[in-house]
């Protein structure tokens, strides 16, 4: 497709489209949103640029494979999992480290591994029905 008006629009929502996946991924264990829908919100930014600028172009901005996406999601996912089982407690017990007033547990890297796989499982299979077209 080569609109003027859907390139001009996709250049200025794409970006506002996955910085707001950041803030849902980001705010997700404590209110609604989290990784899945995080992942969804930010497969749609780059499929709306797919729609303006076509899939080569937008495989070449993204700069890594969907299936490596998907690989490093399900790393890091499993890998929240794993943590809790090396400190001795249960399979998906929540760890959490404290610097200064900042908190970071498991539970992040749990949704930051499922924003992964759904943003790379999304774009596998949305950037290939567009290459049919």
């Amino acid at each position: 497709m080569n609109s003027l008006i859907l390139k001009t629009a996709a250049k200025y929502i794409a970006p506002l489209l996955f910085l707001f996946a950041i803030y849902l991924l980001l705010t997700g264990h404590n209110q609604p949103g989290g990784g899945f829908s995080g992942g969804l919100v930010a497969s749609a930014s780059f499929i709306l640029l797919a729609f303006a600028y076509g899939v080569e172009r937008t495989q070449n901005w993204i700069g890594i494979s969907p299936v490596y996406i998907i690989a490093s999601g399900l790393l890091l996912a499993c890998g929240s999992g794993l943590i809790s089982i090396l400190l001795g407690q249960p399979f998906m017990t929540g760890i959490w480290i404290t610097f200064n007033s900042l908190s970071l547990g498991t539970p992040m890297l749990f949704d930051t591994g499922v924003f992964c796989v759904v943003l790379g499982t999304t774009l596998l299979i949305i950037l290939e029905l567009i290459k049919e077209v």
